[in-house]
C-alpha cells in the first residue's frame, strides 16, 4: 500500500486526536477528591467508564486493544506498525516459557495487545513448533527454551529474549525503510542498553554477561558502554555525561523512577514529527503510542489516587503527552 492510500486513515486519526486527554485533564484528575470525580472527568472525554476501580483498570487494556485493532485495520499489510508490539510479543514469549517450566497457566501474565495467538503460544514452545512463531522470534524461543530446560537459568533466558527483541525491532525497522521506525527502534535499544548497563554496574556483572545483555545502537558505542559499566555505576554515569545521553545520567543520579519516566518521554518525542505528516503510517503509529502513553498515565494516576498519594507526587510520575 502506498503512502497516499493512508490519507483517509490519517484523517480519521487526526479527528480522534482531539479526544486525547490533555495536561489540564490530568491535573484535574490528580486534584479530584476520589474515584467518582476521576471517573466523571474521564466520562466527559467520551469514554465508557466502569463504576468500579478494578473494572476501570481492566478496561484500559481493552481500550488499547481496540485502538490497535482500529489502527491495524486501516493498514493491515503495514509491517512497520507491528514493531510497536514487539516488546509485548517477546514479553508473552517469556511468560509462556516461564509458565511451561513452572507448570502454571500464563494467562494472568500475558500482556495485550499482541500479534501472537496466545491460546497456542504455550503449546508452540512446549512442542518446539517454532516455525509457527513469527520468524523474528524463532531463534530466541529455541535458545531460551534450551537454556531453561538444561540449566534452569531464568535470568540468562530472559536476557536472550530481551536482546533478541531489540535486535528484531532494529532489523524490522530497517527492512521497512521507515526513517521514523528506525529512529524509534534505535532509541529503544539505546535506552534499554543504558538501563541494563546501569543494573549490571550495580550488580558487578561480568564482561561475558554484558556481552549477551547489551544489544548495541547507533547512539552509543557498545564496547565503550560495557567497559564503562565494568568500572562501576559512578564510572558508567561519568561516561554517559560525555555522550548524547548525558541527561540519562542526570536522571539515574536522581532515581531509577525519574530515569524510567525520562525514557518514556524520549520515546514519545520521536513521534512528534508525525504531527506534521498527512500521509503514510507515521501518524497511525504516533496515535497508537500516544494512546499507550495516555493509558499508562491513567494507570499511574488511578493507583496513586487509590493509595492516597498527593497531587504533586502523581504529577511527578506523569509521562509527557502527545497533544
Amino acid at each position: 500500500m502506498s503512502s497516499v492510500k493512508y490519507a483517509s486513515a490519517v484523517a480519521a486519526v487526526r479527528a480522534m486526536e482531539s479526544s486525547l486527554l490533555s495536561q489540564s485533564d490530568m491535573e484535574a484528575m490528580a486534584n479530584a477528591a476520589g474515584f467518582r470525580d476521576v471517573a466523571g472527568i474521564l466520562a466527559s472525554s467520551g469514554r465508557r467508564v466502569p463504576e468500579e476501580y478494578d473494572e476501570l483498570l481492566g478496561s484500559l487494556e481493552k481500550e488499547l486493544c481496540e485502538i490497535w485493532e482500529m489502527i491495524s485495520g486501516y493498514a493491515p499489510d503495514c509491517k512497520e506498525l507491528e514493531i510497536l508490539l514487539y516488546r509485548n510479543n517477546f514479553h508473552n514469549l517469556k511468560a509462556a516459557l516461564k509458565a511451561l517450566i513452572m507448570n502454571e497457566n500464563p494467562e494472568s501474565i500475558f500482556v495485550l495487545p499482541t500479534t501472537l495467538e496466545l491460546d497456542r503460544l504455550t503449546e508452540i514452545v512446549s512442542s518446539k513448533s517454532y516455525e509457527e512463531l513469527p520468524e523474528y522470534m524463532r531463534g530466541a524461543a529455541e535458545d531460551a527454551y534450551s537454556i531453561l530446560t538444561k540449566s534452569l537459568d531464568g535470568q540468562l533466558a530472559e536476557i536472550v529474549i530481551d536482546t533478541a527483541c531489540l535486535e528484531a525491532m532494529k532489523s524490522s525497522a530497517k527492512k521497512s525503510g521507515s526513517r521514523l521506525m528506525m529512529k524509534y527502534a534505535d532509541l529503544t535499544a539505546a535506552l534499554s542498553d543504558i538501563k541494563t548497563a546501569y543494573r549490571c554496574s550495580i550488580m558487578n556483572k561480568t564482561d561475558s554477561f554484558m556481552q549477551l545483555a547489551i544489544c548495541g545502537s547507533s547512539g552509543l558505542d557498545r564496547e565503550s558502554l560495557i567497559r564503562a559499566a565494568l568500572g562501576g555505576a559512578d564510572n558508567l554515569l561519568s561516561y554517559l555525561d560525555g555522550t548524547h545521553f548525558a541527561e540519562a545520567a542526570e536522571k539515574l543520579r536522581e532515581s531509577t523512577a525519574a530515569f524510567e519516566k525520562w525514557c518514556d518521554d524520549e520515546l514519545l518525542s520521536v513521534f512528534d514529527e508525525a504531527k506534521m505528516q498527512s500521509f503514510g503510517a507515521a501518524p497511525l503509529a504516533a496515535y497508537f503510542v500516544a494512546k499507550e502513553t495516555e493509558i499508562k498515565n491513567l494507570r499511574i494516576l488511578l493507583v496513586c489516587k487509590n493509595c492516597g498519594a498527593a497531587k504533586e507526587t502523581i504529577m511527578e510520575r506523569m509521562r509527557r503527552l502527545y497533544v
